[in-house]
C-alpha cells in the first residue's frame, strides 16, 4: 500500500471520528433552545425593570408564572456539565446507550466527590470565597469549577470504557456482573482516578485556558473576524460545534462573577445575567462570539438568495424562487443556513469563501458596535426577539442589527450577483440541462436513502444533527451520491466511511423513517 493511500485512509478515519465526536454534542445542544426560551421569556418579563416599564405585567399570578419559567430554564444552564457528560457518552456509544448514560451520571458524581475529598484532605476546601478559590457547587457537591470541560472528560471516559467492556465475559460465579452491568462499575472506579487527576491538573489547565482567552482578547477586532471566518469555514464539515462550544461554555469565552458565583463561558454568562435583575449591560464577550450571526443569518444570506433567484434562467425562476424563499425564511426565523449555503458551496466554492469572510466581518462589526444579543444555538429572528428586543436596547444594542443588516443584505446581493454572472457559476437555476433519473414507482424516500448508502448491511451507525444525517458505513465505495440526491438531499459529504447527507431542518423526521425501516428489517 503506497503512502498516498495510507494518508487517504488515515484522513477518512479522522473525519469519521471527528464526525462522531461532533454529532455527540447535538444531544445536549438540542435541549438548550427550549431552556433558552423559558429563561428568556421568564427572565425578561419578571425583571423589575420590565415590570416598571410595562405596568400590565404587574400581576401576582403572572409574575409567578414567569418566575417558574425562569427557574426551569436556569436550572438547565446551571447543570450543563451533566448534560454534556451524558450527551457525549450516549452520542458516541454505538449501542446500549442507556447504560452509557447511567454510567456517565455515576462517573460525574464520583469524580466531583473525589475532588471534594481531595480538597478536604489537603485543607484547601474553601469555606467562604468559593469563587476566589476556583471552586463551586456541582450536583450539590463543593468541587473545583471544571464546568463543561469536566462533563466532556467524563463523557469521553465513559464512552471509552463502555466500548471496551460492554461485552466482557466474567467467570461464571461473577457472571451476573458481566456485559452491560460491568460498565457502571468500572466507570465509577475509574472516575475516582479521573477526580484525583483533575484535582492536580485542573488548576494549571484553568490558568492555561485563561491565558488563551487573554490572547483572544488581546487580538481585538481582528481576532473576532478570524473567529467568525474559521467558524463559517468549518460549517460544511459539521465540525463548527467543536470550535465554538469551548468559547460558549468554558473560560475561553471569558469569566464573570454573577450573584456571587463564578460563571465561565459566553453563553453561560449571558443566561446567568439574563436571570439577574441587577444586570444593566450584558457581557461584551457576547458581541465577539455570538451576535454577529444575526447579521449574516437574518440579512446577508437573504441577499444571496435573491441574487441566486435573479441570476437563474427565466424558465427555472419559479422553481428556484420557491426553494430560495423557503431556505431564506428558515435562515431568517431560525438561523439554520445549510439549505442556502449548500446550494452554492460545491458549484461555486469561491462564493462560500467570500461568505465566510463576510461572516467574519459581521462578527467584527457586532464587536465594534457592542451588540450583546445572546442565543441558544443560532442567530435567527426568534432568538433576536427573545434575547434582544425583549431585553431592551440599553442592555443589548439590538437596534444595530437591522441597521447593519440592510446594507449587509445589499452587500451579499450585489457581490454574489456580480460573481455568479462574471464567472458563470452554475448556481440553482443556471445548471446545464441534463437528463434526470426519476424515482422508481413505489420507492419511498427512506428506501432510496438506504439504497444510496449501500443497503442496510452497509450502515454501521446512523444519527443526525440539526440539518444533516451523519452516517458511518462499512464500505464507502458502495455509497451512491446519485440515489441520495434523488431522495431530495441538498448535498452529500463523504470521507471514507464517514458520510453526511444534508436535508435541512426536517432531517430528524427522515432519521426516524430510516430507523423504523432498519429496525423492522432486522426483526
Amino acid at each position: 500500500m503506497d503512502m498516498f493511500t495510507q494518508n487517504q485512509r488515515s484522513d477518512s478515519v479522522l473525519f469519521a471520528k471527528l464526525q462522531s465526536f461532533g454529532k455527540s454534542f447535538m444531544l445536549p445542544l438540542a435541549v438548550l433552545p427550549a431552556a433558552g426560551i423559558l429563561l428568556g421569556i421568564g427572565g425578561a418579563l419578571s425583571n423589575p425593570n420590565s415590570v416598571r416599564a410595562y405596568p400590565f405585567l404587574d400581576i401576582e399570578w403572572l409574575q409567578n408564572v414567569f418566575a417558574i419559567m425562569a427557574a426551569a430554564g436556569d436550572v438547565i444552564f446551571a447543570n450543563l456539565a451533566i448534560l454534556f457528560a451524558v450527551g457525549i457518552a450516549v452520542g458516541l456509544a454505538p449501542s446500549d446507550k442507556g447504560t452509557a448514560g447511567l454510567s456517565a451520571v455515576l462517573a460525574l458524581l464520583v469524580m466531583n466527590s473525589t475532588i471534594n475529598a481531595m480538597l478536604r484532605i489537603t485543607g484547601t476546601l474553601a469555606k467562604d470565597n468559593l469563587v476566589g478559590a476556583g471552586q463551586g457547587m456541582a450536583l450539590g457537591i463543593q468541587t473545583l469549577e471544571t464546568g463543561v470541560f469536566g462533563g466532556v472528560a467524563v463523557g469521553i471516559m465513559t464512552y471509552l470504557l463502555h466500548n471496551r467492556f460492554n461485552k466482557i465475559e466474567l467467570p461464571l460465579f461473577l457472571g451476573f456482573f458481566g456485559g452491560s452491568r460491568f460498565v457502571p462499575i468500572v466507570t465509577s472506579f475509574s472516575a475516582i482516578f479521573l477526580g484525583m487527576a483533575m484535582f492536580f491538573v485542573w488548576p494549571h489547565l484553568q490558568q492555561l485556558i485563561f491565558g488563551i482567552g487573554g490572547f483572544v482578547e488581546s487580538t481585538g477586532y481582528i481576532g473576532t473576524l478570524i473567529y467568525g471566518f474559521v467558524l463559517r469555514m468549518l460549517g460544511p464539515f459539521g465540525l463548527h460545534h467543536i470550535f465554538y462550544l469551548p468559547f460558549w461554555t468554558t473560560a475561553l469565552g471569558g469569566a464573570e462573577v454573577i450573584e456571587g458565583q463564578l460563571v465561565e463561558g459566553t453563553q453561560r454568562i449571558f443566561f446567568a445575567q439574563l436571570g439577574d435583575p441587577d444586570t444593566t449591560k450584558y457581557y461584551i464577550g457576547i458581541s465577539r462570539f455570538m451576535s454577529g450571526r444575526f447579521i449574516t443569518m437574518m440579512f446577508g444570506l437573504l441577499g444571496a438568495c435573491l441574487a441566486i433567484y435573479h441570476t437563474a434562467k427565466p424558465e427555472k425562476k419559479n422553481v428556484v424562487g420557491g426553494m430560495m424563499l423557503s431556505a431564506g425564511l428558515t435562515s431568517f426565523l431560525t438561523g439554520i443556513t445549510e439549505p442556502i449555503e449548500f446550494s452554492f458551496l460545491f458549484v461555486a466554492p469561491a462564493l462560500y469563501v467570500l461568505h465566510a469572510f463576510f461572516d467574519g466581518c459581521a462578527f467584527m462589526l457586532a464587536h465594534i458596535l457592542e451588540i450583546t444579543v445572546g442565543q441558544t444555538f443560532s442567530g435567527g429572528c426568534i432568538d433576536l426577539v427573545l434575547f434582544g428586543v425583549l431585553q431592551g436596547t440599553d442592555k443589548t444594542n439590538w437596534i444595530y442589527i437591522p441597521m447593519v443588516g440592510v446594507p449587509w443584505f445589499l452587500l451579499y446581493y450585489f457581490s454574489f450577483k456580480y460573481l455568479i454572472l462574471k464567472y458563470d457559476f452554475k448556481t440553482l437555476g443556471r445548471e446545464d440541462d441534463e437528463e434526470t433519473t426519476e424515482i422508481a414507482e413505489g420507492s419511498t424516500r427512506a428506501d432510496l436513502i438506504i439504497r444510496g448508502l449501500g443497503g442496510k448491511e452497509n450502515i454501521a451507525e446512523l444519527d443526525c444533527c440539526m440539518t444533516r444525517l451523519r452516517v458511518t458505513v462499512q464500505d464507502g465505495s458502495k455509497v451512491s451520491e446519485r440515489l441520495l440526491k434523488e431522495s431530495g438531499c441538498r448535498a452529500v459529504l463523504q470521507s471514507g466511511a464517514g458520510v453526511q447527507v444534508v436535508y435541512g431542518p426536517q432531517v430528524t423526521v427522515i432519521k426516524n423513517e430510516l430507523e423504523e425501516i432498519l429496525n423492522s428489517q432486522s426483526r
